[in-house]
C-alpha cells in the first residue's frame, strides 16, 4: 500500500510527520526527571489532553515545563477551561461514534463563540474520534457507542475521511490494547486523513503491531505506570 495512502491533506500538515506521540495528563503528576527523559526521547511531540480535571492552571504548568525542550508540543483541546494559548498545534476532538450533539458540534460552537477570533487555524486541525473501549471514561462521559461491529466501524472511518475530510481520524481504545485486525483493515480506506491509533501500548511489542497499521502511534497511560516500557515504545515505532 505505501504511503500514496498517506493523506493529500495531511501530508505537509504540521502534525504530518508524527509517528509516535507520548499524550501526558495535565490532571497527572510528573516529576522533571521523568518528563526529560520523555522529552528526549526520539519521540515526535507531547500531546496535552485528558477526559477530565484539565484546567487552565494545570494545562499552561505542564506546557511550560515541556517547553524547556525542542520537541513539539500540542494540546488536544477537550474543555474550554484548558485552552491555552503557546503550544505547537491544536486538535479539536470530536466524537463520531456518539448521538450526544455537544461532543459533535455543540461543545465546538461553544468554544468557537468564545474563542473564535484568537484561534490559529493554520495549526488548529478537526480530530475525528472513534472511541471502541465502553469502559473506559471518554467512553462514558461521551456516551459513545464503543460496541460497534467491524461495518460499523468502517462506515465511521468513511464518513470522516471521505465525506467529513478531517485531518485526523483518532481510534481510542483508552487503556486497552486494541484489536490490530480491524486496524489493519482500516488503514487502505484511509485516503486523506492522517490515522492515530491510541489505547493499552504498555511494551515495545504492542508498539511496533501498532505502527504496522496507523499513521501515528500514540503512547500515554504507561508512562505514569512503567516510564522504561514506556519509552522502549519510541524506538519501536520508529524502527518499524
Amino acid at each position: 500500500m505505501g504511503e500514496q495512502s498517506l493523506l493529500a491533506g495531511t501530508k505537509g500538515a504540521w502534525f504530518g510527520h508524527w509517528r509516535h506521540v507520548f499524550k501526558l495528563d495535565p490532571d497527572k503528576d510528573i516529576s522533571d526527571h521523568e518528563l526529560e527523559a520523555l522529552c528526549l526521547s526520539g519521540t515526535d511531540a507531547i500531546l496535552l489532553g485528558g477526559s477530565s480535571g484539565v484546567t487552565f492552571g494545570n494545562t499552561i504548568e505542564l506546557m511550560s515545563r515541556v517547553r524547556r525542550y525542542e520537541v513539539d508540543c500540542a494540546l488536544e483541546v477537550s474543555t474550554l477551561d484548558g485552552a491555552v494559548p503557546g503550544f505547537d498545534g491544536y486538535f479539536i476532538p470530536v466524537v463520531l461514534n456518539t448521538d450526544k450533539p455537544e461532543w459533535i458540534i455543540g461543545n465546538q460552537l461553544r468554544g468557537l463563540q468564545e474563542y473564535g477570533a484568537f484561534i490559529p487555524w493554520e495549526t488548529t486541525a478537526g480530530q475525528g474520534y472513534i472511541i471502541l473501549n465502553e469502559a473506559s471514561t471518554a467512553a462514558r462521559l461521551t456516551s459513545a457507542n464503543a460496541n460497534m461491529d467491524e461495518a460499523q466501524v468502517i462506515a465511521h472511518v468513511a464518513m470522516a475521511d471521505k465525506l467529513l475530510r478531517l485531518p485526523v481520524i483518532y481510534m481510542e481504545y483508552s487503556g486497552r490494547f486494541g484489536d490490530m485486525d480491524l486496524l489493519k483493515r482500516v488503514r487502505p480506506l484511509v485516503s486523506q486523513a492522517r490515522l492515530f491509533y491510541g489505547g493499552g501500548i504498555d511494551n515495545a511489542e504492542k508498539a511496533a503491531l501498532a505502527a504496522r497499521y496507523a499513521h501515528t502511534v500514540v503512547v500515554g497511560n504507561v508512562v505514569y505506570s512503567d516510564l522504561e516500557a514506556a519509552l522502549s515504545t519510541v524506538p519501536a515505532v520508529k524502527q518499524g
